[in-house]
């Protein structure tokens, strides 16, 4: 049999409840598996002749992100988990596809639906996206 120690996870955070139940099984696992967990926020990138009129915008979504990110690290603090976390820019699949790959991470765990429902409802969800392109496991949480 084929052992794999689980050392590093990646848990994708949009603030969603969805996003947050990932959380909650990753830190479940960390515990059994003495793991740290990281959480990645994307923040979409607009158009950039938007730049001066989107400005306040990103400055909510950054301090949105901040807010959820101090609200994760606090939920596994309790239970006695390492948490880092990471804010970037850019498309959501592509940008989490490539910090995988990046910084080699032994699981992925994702909720199985964030904050863009109708969105995803015509385009396909983030977290499909992973699921396929993924080149480590990936848990998706409902």
């Amino acid at each position: 049999m084929i052992k794999t120690k689980i050392a590093k996870i990646l848990v994708p955070l949009d603030g969603s409840k969805t996003s947050f139940n990932g959380l909650d099984t990753a830190v479940f696992l960390a515990r059994q598996c003495g793991a740290i967990i990281t959480g990645l926020h994307v923040v979409s990138i607009y158009p950039q002749h938007l730049g001066a009129l989107l400005t306040p915008l990103k400055a909510k979504l950054i301090k949105d992100a901040e807010k959820f990110m101090e609200q994760a690290k606090i939920q596994s603090a309790q239970h006695g988990i390492v948490f880092r976390h990471k804010i970037i820019y850019g498309d959501p699949t592509s940008g989490i596809i490539d910090f995988i790959k990046q910084n080699k991470f032994d699981l992925v765990v994702i909720g199985s639906r964030g904050m863009g429902g109708m969105k995803e409802a015509f385009l396909g969800s983030v977290s499909n996206v992973i699921v396929h392109k993924s080149h480590v496991p990936v848990l998706v949480v409902k």
